[in-house]
């Protein structure tokens, strides 16, 4: 009887212990955005030669994603996709999300598109200002992005 007690007393000791630690743990990222998942929307417009282009719905949607961040296996999309052809980027997310699932260069790895060779002289410009984190930049919800190529 002795025994079983102690058995239980350490066994319940390292699963809160454990969890204890997960959470220390996690908390601690730097990196880490959420642990419950976002939605956000930032809204993203490529000009080639002042010509606005169209940004294709449905880019993160299909089963070819399975291996990418957020990917949901009942709707086959990644955490960051698009619906319409609007340059709306959805990032649904329902658990831990980190900052470079939210990179502007994600988007363009899921795409499957190289942000530099839509032309020359690129040049970013974030909510109204210029910004030259390129495909480093961590979007954040309701951004307007935009990008220029000559």
């Amino acid at each position: 009887m002795k025994k079983t007690t102690i058995v239980i007393i350490v066994t319940v000791g390292l699963v809160i212990g454990g969890v204890w630690w997960t959470n220390i743990s996690q908390s601690n990222d730097s990196d880490l955005i959420s642990k419950s998942g976002i939605h956000w929307h930032p809204n993203l417009s490529i000009y080639i030669k002042g010509i606005k282009q169209e940004i294709p719905a449905e880019i993160g949607i299909g089963t070819q994603y399975a291996s990418y961040p957020g990917y949901d296996v009942g709707m086959a999309m990644s955490g960051v996709h698009t619906h319409d052809a609007t340059g709306v980027i959805h990032f649904e997310f329902s658990g831990l999300v980190h900052k470079e699932d939210l990179t502007l260069g994600q988007f363009f790895k899921i795409w499957g598109k190289d942000m530099n060779n839509f032309g020359s002289n690129m040049k970013m410009v974030v909510n109204g200002k210029e910004n030259t984190e390129y495909g480093n930049y961590h979007m954040q919800d309701e951004d307007k992005i935009e990008l220029y190529y000559e």
